[in-house]
């Protein structure tokens, strides 16, 4: 096991960038070109919000923590850059995707109460035969070459909690933030640490009034994170005003400056994080498009017609 990220198989052979993972992905449509016309599936952004809240979903059922399920669905995306999702049960999947990480975190379930959970949830497409769980298991860890070990965004969260002086509030968003950033590409494209200080830079500068970004977050946000960016690269001294004009208070723009003093001290990525800002704010720019009934008579068709719901 691997302590420290950066000697990790996370960061050595599951952090890519924009164009290889593009790149993978393409390979594998190329390659099933014939299946991936014969049976379209939404967007990727809308399948993965339709695959977080299936993992979600399972995960309260049988009471799983939050870090186990972000483990799932980091699974779920790896195994679908090795594999193309049309030629899976996107269920069984998920489904053990969940199994599997429960048993990494050290909050391990019985596989006939994950049937037995998944198959209230998804009655047509999960066997009552609790081997074929365990099959679907074995393929993920061998498509993932057996490098199970993740590395989440939450731990460096906590660590920097103390140094921000955050609030429980500020903490909280941040969480959710992070829960976000898993339906994106993010967690195959930047190092956790990275993640955390996105989240918590727009829990600070922003610091929205509404329980959830998805109201909050406009062309502001790309604004202010860029004025960030000039800040630290300029002096690292202050925040424009600009940017801190969405915070009110002398303590929120302390606190904004000390952020930005600190990421300039710390020669943190800043067109990372701009970066990872702008891959949130696609995310929730399009979920009001979602659909989950599309999403899911879709998947339906092509896993009923190709008969591998059993």
């Amino acid at each position: 096991m691997a302590a420290n990220y950066w000697a990790s198989t996370q960061h050595r052979y599951w952090q890519s960038s924009k164009q290889e993972l593009a790149e993978k992905r393409k390979r594998l449509e190329d390659d099933d070109r014939a299946l991936v016309q014969q049976y379209p599936l939404p967007e990727r952004r809308f399948l993965s919000i339709y695959f977080n809240q299936q993992i979600v979903k399972l995960g309260r059922r049988i009471q799983v923590r939050q870090q186990a399920l972000a483990t799932a669905q980091l699974y779920v995306r790896r195994f679908y850059t090795k594999i193309e999702i049309r030629q899976t049960n996107p269920y069984l999947v998920l489904a053990t995707a969940v199994y599997l990480a429960c048993k990494m975190e050290e909050c391990p379930q019985h596989i006939r109460l994950v049937v037995s959970e998944a198959r209230t949830f998804w009655p047509d497409f999960i066997p009552t035969d609790t081997s074929k769980l365990g099959e679907c298991e074995f393929t993920l860890i061998s498509e993932m070459n057996s490098q199970l070990i993740v590395h989440q965004p939450y731990r460096s969260l906590s660590d920097l909690q103390g140094t921000f002086s955050l609030a429980q509030d500020e903490v909280a968003l941040a969480w959710s933030i992070i829960n976000d950033h898993y339906l994106t590409d993010l967690p195959l494209l930047y190092p956790p640490h990275t993640v955390a200080l996105t989240a918590i830079f727009l829990a600070v500068v922003l610091k929205p009034t509404q329980t959830s970004l998805h109201a909050a977050v406009t062309s502001a946000v790309a604004s202010a994170v860029q004025a960030a960016a000039s800040s630290v690269n300029s002096s690292g001294n202050g925040f424009q005003s600009s940017s801190a004009g969405a915070n009110t208070g002398n303590t929120a723009q302390t606190k904004v400056q000390e952020l930005v003093t600190w990421l300039a001290e710390s020669d943190v990525d800043m067109e990372a994080i701009i970066d990872c800002t702008q891959e949130l704010i696609s995310l929730y720019d399009v979920w009001d498009q979602y659909n989950e009934k599309v999403c899911k008579e879709q998947i339906a068709r092509y896993v009923k017609a190709r008969g591998i719901d059993r």
